[in-house]
């Protein structure tokens, strides 16, 4: 330790903007970490728990002395007046204190179009986050905890209808694949199926308190979709509100399927239309089950990481099984929670990859011997 901090930086009650975010705490392999973001720049950094125990008590009503106090006692070490000009100087320069220079925001793409013909993106909003506001004060009423365990009990009997229904389902998907139209127009409601999915989660992270960046549609030719890039759910304090924004995609792709099971079921048996219905409600509730697979880059793995508080799952887990097997004293040196983390979703993600690869095949298989 240096000399005693002087009296006027213990005295001082620095403050940080008020609209900076800091997440929870999240697993990154051995470490414990929390991510900091400047929603005016977007600049985002990750900090240790000891950074964070300060930085997160700089609200300009305690003084340095008396977050030293508090540091000294979690922590068994007391700052000097270096360890604060080091912190405070970060800060400063990445202007997140209260009263220093303003931030700079970025300048705003002016072309809506990025990228090319075979690969790129459109902004399709000029304001997403006040378009997405307007769609959730239309949705609000049904979006009351009543309303949508309701909806989720009724999609869940349809999961399981549609389970016993298979072979019918599955016949009407060949019957469907070997008829252009047909799949075409399967197809055309599926994409319109995942455009919802987007919506969802750009919906249900304004309900909860979340921002909306942009929405747009993103191509790789052949292939176009939509996308909603939800800002600052991961900064959200309560882990069901992050749970819920994951999960909203995949339950707006199950209530898309509602009517058009109403629908099938008011149909005559011999109608050809049910088939092609029975096409839609298999590819459309394998579409919402698939995507909460905990495997990147689909919601299933998003859910999993919110609700362990991990951040880079898979990247972390394989990294740490690649030490495992090249160093064990190293690998022992990870927490136990770490270790048990990563363990079993290395070795659980490797089964489910194997049982999705049976699956498909057996599939296939099913497929041409019809």
């Amino acid at each position: 330790m240096t000399g005693g901090p002087s009296p006027s930086l213990l005295d001082h009650r620095p403050a940080l903007r008020p609209e900076i975010l800091l997440s929870p705490p999240l697993l990154n392999g051995p470490a414990t970490v929390h991510l900091v973001k400047d929603p005016v720049t977007g600049a985002a950094f990750e900090i240790g728990a000891r950074e964070h125990f300060l930085v997160s008590r700089l609200d300009g009503t305690r003084s340095l002395a008396e977050i030293g106090g508090q540091y000294g006692q979690a922590f068994g070490r007391r700052l000097d007046e270096r360890n604060w000009q080091q912190l405070l100087t970060l800060l400063g320069t990445r202007r997140l204190l209260a009263g220093g220079p303003p931030p700079v925001a970025p300048e705003p793409n002016p072309s809506p179009l990025t990228g090319g013909l075979l690969r790129g993106s459109l902004r399709l909003v000029a304001d997403a986050d006040a378009a997405t506001a307007r769609l959730h004060r239309i949705l609000r009423p049904l979006l009351h905890p009543a309303v949508l365990g309701l909806l989720l009990a009724v999609c869940l009997a349809m999961v399981a209808v549609l389970t016993a229904d298979l072979p019918r389902l599955a016949d009407g998907l060949a019957w469907t694949l070997r008829r252009p139209v047909p799949l075409l127009a399967v197809a055309t409601l599926l994409w319109l199926s995942t455009a919802l999915h987007e919506f969802a989660h750009g919906v249900a992270a304004r309900h909860v308190g979340g921002t909306v960046g942009e929405i747009g549609l993103r191509w790789r030719l052949p292939v176009a979709i939509m996308y909603c890039r939800v800002d600052n759910y991961r900064y959200l304090p309560r882990r069901r509100d992050q749970l819920a924004v994951a999960a909203a995609g995949a339950f707006a792709n199950l209530l898309f399927l509602l009517p058009f099971l109403a629908w099938r079921a008011a149909l005559p048996a011999a109608d050809p239309t049910g088939r092609v219905l029975s096409a839609l409600l298999l590819l459309g509730t394998a579409q919402a089950l698939v995507n909460l697979l905990p495997l990147p880059p689909l919601d299933g793995y998003t859910l999993l990481g919110h609700a362990l508080r991990v951040t880079r799952l898979a990247p972390a887990g394989s990294a740490y099984l690649r030490l495992r097997m090249r160093d064990r004293a190293a690998a022992a040196a990870y927490p136990a929670r770490a270790r048990r983390i990563y363990l079993a979703y290395g070795i659980g993600s490797a089964l489910l990859v194997l049982l999705l690869a049976a699956g498909l095949a057996a599939a296939l298989w099913y497929a041409a011997t019809r």
